[in-house]
Parts: C-alpha cells; structure tokens; sequence
C-alpha cells in the first residue's frame, strides 16, 4: 500500500485538526522513506529499541503516538542522529499522532475510559467522564492497577462513583477544574505532581503512569489499520524502591 493512500486514513482516525495549538507541525509523517507499506508497527514512542524490533518484523511505517523530534532544532545530536539511523537504514517511515488522538472518537482517552469500565461516558475535551460502581479509593486503585498492569498511587479518600480520565500528564489545574466542575469524584491520569496534589481540594487522583494510560489505544489501533500490523512494547522499567 502506497503511503500516500495511508496518510487520509490515519487522518481520519486521528484529525489533524483536533490537535492542540502547540502540536502544529510536530504530527503526521515526521519521516518519510517513500517505501511501499506491506507491514506498520505500533508503539508508543519511537526509541531505538522499538525501530530495532520494527526492522526485525520486516516493517516499513512506524505509527507513534510521541513524536521523534518536539522542540524546534538547529543541531542534530548523536543520539538523534542514531535513532534516525536505524530508521533511516531499514528504510521506516514514521508517522506521529498525538493530541489529536488523545481527542478522537476511539483514541486515548475513550480507550482508556472503556478499559477502566466507565458508563455514561461524556466528552469534556481532552478527557472523558463517566460512572462507575462505587468504590473507596482504595479499591479503586487496584481495579486501575489490575485493568492497566501497573503501579497506582493515589491521593484522597472519598467514595468515588464519577470519573474523569485524562490518558498520559493530565495533572493540569484545567482537567482538575472540569473533572470538579462536572462532579467528578477522582481524575485518573500520569505523572502526578506536588502542586496538582495541593490544588485538587477533595478530588482523588490517581496516578497509573503515562505509559499504561495511553499504550493500550495504541494496541488497539493495530485493529483499524489496512494492512499487517503489530504493537511493539516499550514499557519504561521503573522499580519501586
């Protein structure tokens, strides 16, 4: 399949206008090799360890939801250049979708509400809302641990019946305010910071990682893609002292 006739799916499934403002550029075919698609390989971030395993399936598009390159660039460093190398050396194309599918109709966040088992589901945004059966924080942090296969920690006490998830860094005073605004007892996201912890007043939050809150809608998008496709796992090795 002919890249060019790739890109208006994967536009479709992930809009490129529903990217934030500060996404513009940093979307879409990020490295283009021109070859014929006959295998794409999912994954979250493009490390050296996922292209390796990309050339070894024979694969010639890579689908990421974090871009290669973010900041603007007047120097190309050695490990840059030794990523775009195995890249560049397999003849893989790359292709990035980020907010954008964070936002979209079967993306990030509507993924990640279903596989958490929210009813009722609202759009707010970046995030969604919805229901669940009610459980003490507690709890709830081993259903998000077991549903995702990671760590949880968590902040707050309350009975939670209402949820609002945010897949990836979604601690931001403005998620904070809809998940309260919309009578959300707990935020579910990554990378958990002192200040949202201070700002949240009686919202719980949980923090299941970046990683598990946005993997499994990439897993998922092997389904919807034209031709062979396979999700490669990159799960970040953290230990818990």
């Amino acid at each position: 399949m002919d890249i060019k006739d790739l890109i208006p799916l994967l536009e479709s499934i992930a809009p490129p206008e529903l990217a934030e403002e500060f996404d513009n550029g940093r979307i879409g075919l990020v490295l283009d090799r021109g070859a014929e698609i006959q295998k794409i390989a999912v994954s979250l971030d493009p490390t050296d360890q996922v292209l390796k395993e990309a050339a070894g399936l024979g694969a010639n598009l890579l689908v990421t939801h974090h871009t290669l390159i973010f900041d603007p660039i007047n120097l190309i460093s050695r490990q840059l250049s030794d990523t775009l190398k195995i890249a560049i050396d397999n003849e893989i194309s790359i292709y990035s979708m980020h907010t954008n599918f964070d936002k979209a109709q079967g993306g990030v966040n509507d993924v990640l509400a279903e596989l958490l088992g929210l009813k009722n589901i609202t759009a707010q945004g970046m995030g969604r809302i919805g229901e669940i059966e009610p459980l003490n924080a507690k709890n709830l942090a081993v259903v998000i641990s077991k549903k995702l296969n990671t760590h949880v920690q968590y902040v707050g006490d309350s009975e939670i019946r209402k949820v609002m998830v945010v897949g990836g860094s979604g601690f931001r005073r403005e998620y904070i305010d809809i998940a309260v605004e919309n009578g959300a007892d707990a935020l579910i996201s990554g990378e958990l910071r002192h200040d949202a912890i201070r700002y949240a007043g009686d919202l719980c939050l949980f923090d299941a990682s970046h990683y598990a809150t946005e993997a499994p809608a990439m897993k998922q998008l092997c389904k919807r893609l034209p031709v062979i496709s396979v999700f490669i796992e990159d799960k970040p090795d953290i230990r818990l002292g």
